[in-house]
């Protein structure tokens, strides 16, 4: 039998903030550079979210998923 007086460490832990949460996850952006001869290449870039930008969020143990104020749903699962 457990012990009811037994505290539980996932009740005592202290909550994810909006900042914490952006701070773990990145978009990703396509970024212009100079190729050969001139000519435009894109490539992808993983750019950090601020706290603004955060709509919701979920902190699921393994990995976090945000939901930023333009729709966009990122998470950390991936990195």
């Amino acid at each position: 039998m457990s012990d009811p007086n037994a505290k539980d460490p996932a009740a005592e832990a202290k909550p994810m903030t909006a900042a914490e949460a952006a701070k773990r996850v990145k978009r990703t952006v396509i970024e212009l550079v100079d190729g050969k001869e001139g000519a435009k290449v894109s490539r992808p870039k993983k750019v950090a979210i601020e706290a603004s930008e955060v709509l919701s969020f979920r902190d699921y143990g393994t990995h976090v998923v945000v939901v930023t104020k333009d729709g966009q749903k990122l998470t950390d699962a991936d990195e």
